[in-house]
């Protein structure tokens, strides 16, 4: 039974992140309680063998939803076929002042500053440690607010050693419009430095826990053709095993007079979906098969998802399609995506 019709009204009546807390801890209370059904897409889904791993569906949760890894095993009795979790810093940190997440109702939209909040990443491992879900755990990791961007890649190192042993891959979050400067992480000679320190890290923790767990860069949509190609060319000379296209917008084309579409941050949901399915035509077309693409960006439907897979993505991760459509979205997308 579908009860989010009747819950979404109540939840919209809260303050943004309010509802956001209370969604979680709810979630974590039922699936606590045995109140929650057991996941069942994979009986109508083909599996996905991508970045050398098996996805029982091709449909996952986005980071940002579950920042500390705190609700994996309620996430997934929704019927994912992976959970990504993060993104976490090496050390907590608070994020932007409240309040910092805002619907934009009329395009279902969000925005949201939140700023890296997280308890850090050794609470986020423990967290990892203790949930029963055995299936593909990716772990989105960043760099603390106040560390330089000539050190910046201290703190992916860091957080990388802490969660390799933990991860079925890794997510390296460079394109949060939230903190500042992140983004320049993305300029051709930052990001290949960076790029090179991760594989060489990489090789030495395949070695080190003799198990390979992949590597994937997640890209911002606010990027120009150029930009991507060069990305995607580094992609490629670096040998990294996926990219994740993509994360929010600053832009506000799609909500320009709306209720809340002036507040800073990045916009996500529906107003993104364009830009970011145009990124991952782009990418597809320099990557050539290279690497796969994981779409993210705007799925409020079944239809948005297929959308996504057209333009060269080979899975799919929905955070602000859940806001406004429900946990139904994710059965909806399995049966599109089949």
């Amino acid at each position: 039974m579908n009860i989010y019709p009747i819950l979404k009204p109540l939840l919209f009546q809260l303050d943004a992140e309010v509802a956001h807390d209370v969604t979680l801890a709810s979630l974590k209370w039922a699936e606590r309680l045995h109140l929650l059904g057991a996941n069942t897409n994979q009986h109508h889904t083909t599996p996905r063998q991508v970045m050398g791993l098996t996805f029982p569906n091709a449909v996952g949760l986005a980071a940002g939803l579950d920042k500390n890894a705190a609700v994996i095993d309620g996430m997934a009795t929704l019927g994912f076929g992976f959970i990504e979790v993060g993104t976490v810093t090496p050390r907590p940190q608070p994020g932007n002042p409240r309040p910092r997440l805002f619907r934009v109702k009329q395009a279902q939209g969000i925005i949201n500053r939140f700023g890296f909040n997280n308890l850090g990443v050794d609470h986020l491992v423990e967290n990892v440690k203790s949930a029963k879900y055995k299936g593909v755990l990716g772990i989105n990791i960043g760099k603390n607010f106040d560390t330089p961007n000539e050190r910046a890649v201290d703190d992916y190192l860091h957080c990388m050693r802490k969660v390799y042993a933990h991860a079925s891959y890794i997510t390296v979050n460079i394109s949060s419009p939230n903190t500042k400067n992140l983004r320049a992480l993305q300029e051709k000679e930052a990001l290949s430095a960076l790029l090179a320190s991760l594989k060489f890290e990489q090789t030495k923790l395949t070695e080190q826990h003799s198990q390979y767990v992949p590597v994937a860069l997640k890209i911002a949509p606010d990027l120009t053709p150029t930009q991507v190609a060069e990305i995607a060319d580094l992609l490629m000379q670096h040998q990294i095993d996926g990219v994740i296209a993509t994360n929010t917008t600053l832009s506000r084309d799609a909500v320009q007079g709306m209720a809340h579409a002036e507040e800073t941050g990045g916009l996500s949901g529906a107003p993104v979906k364009h830009a970011s399915t145009a990124v991952i035509q782009q990418l597809s077309q320099r990557l050539q098969g290279a690497l796969p693409i994981i779409g993210v960006g705007g799925i409020m439907s079944g239809a948005d998802a297929v959308e996504k897979i057209a333009a060269g993505a080979s899975l799919v991760q929905l955070y602000s399609g859940l806001i406004y459509q429900g946990p139904k979205l994710v059965n909806d997308v399995c049966k599109s995506l089949g």
